[in-house]
C-alpha cells in the first residue's frame, strides 16, 4: 500500500506539515510570490494549479480518491482536507517543480481581480466544493478565484482531443467495417442489426 501512496502523492499531492515541511520549504523563496497570485506546477500528464494565500499557504483543488483504497484515517487526514480543497504549503503544491506565476493572466482575455479579492475567494470555498476531472477541477477553482469565471483549457483540449479520435474517417471505416463483420457473424442481415451498422458510421463520417 505505500508504494501505491507514494506514486498516488506524484499526481495529487498530499498536504503535509511536519519538521521535513520547513527544510523543503527554506530553499523557495516566498518573497517572489504575493497573496491571490495564481501558481501553475506541471505534472506528469498535466498542469496543477492553486491560489496562494500568503504566510507560505496555497489552496488547491484534489480529488479524494485516497479513501477507496486505505482506511488509514491518519493517511487520509493528511491528504485529504475540507472537502478535496487542500491548504498545504508551497513545498507540497510544488512537489519539485518549476513555480509559473499568473501565466494565465497572458491568456485569459478576463483581467484578473485584486490579490485580496482572489485569495478570499479562495478562502470563501473552502469545504464547499466537489471535484470533478472534466467540470470542476483545479483549474475551474482557481480561474474562478481570479477571474471570475470556471473554465479549464486543459479540458477543452481533452474534450477537443477525444472528439478528434471519435470523429474521424478513420474510425467511421472501423466502425463500419465492424457492423459489416457483425452482420455476417450473426448470418442474417435484420432491420436491428443493419440500421444501427450503416447509420452510426454515417454519422461519424458527416461528423468528422
Amino acid at each position: 500500500m505505500i508504494p501505491f501512496l507514494q506514486l498516488l502523492s506524484l499526481f495529487f499531492i498530499a498536504s503535509k506539515v511536519d519538521e521535513e515541511d520547513k527544510d523543503k520549504d527554506s530553499k523557495y523563496d516566498l518573497s517572489l510570490y504575493k497573496r491571490g497570485d495564481l501558481l501553475e506546477v506541471a505534472r506528469t500528464l498535466f498542469i496543477h494549479f492553486g491560489i496562494y494565500l500568503g504566510n507560505n499557504r496555497v489552496a488547491h483543488f484534489i480529488p479524494d480518491v485516497l479513501p477507496v483504497f486505505t482506511k488509514n484515517k491518519g493517511a487520509i487526514g493528511k491528504t485529504v482536507a475540507n472537502n478535496r480543497l487542500i491548504l498545504g504549503v508551497i513545498a507540497d503544491f510544488v512537489y519539485g517543480s518549476e513555480i509559473l506565476v499568473n501565466h494565465m493572466d497572458k491568456l485569459c482575455s478576463q483581467p484578473p481581480l485584486e490579490g485580496d479579492e482572489v485569495a478570499r475567494r479562495a478562502e470563501k470555498l473552502m469545504g464547499s466544493m466537489t471535484y470533478s476531472l472534466l467540470w470542476y477541477n483545479c483549474e475551474h477553482y482557481v480561474m474562478y478565484c481570479r477571474y471570475g469565471m470556471a473554465i479549464s483549457y486543459q479540458t477543452y483540449q481533452f474534450c477537443l482531443t477525444v472528439r478528434k479520435i471519435i470523429c474521424s474517417r478513420m474510425n467511421a471505416y472501423l466502425t463500419a467495417l465492424c457492423g459489416t463483420g457483425t452482420m455476417l457473424y450473426l448470418g442474417s442481415p435484420t432491420l436491428l442489426n443493419t440500421v444501427p451498422a450503416l447509420l452510426v458510421p454515417f454519422t461519424i463520417w458527416m461528423a468528422s
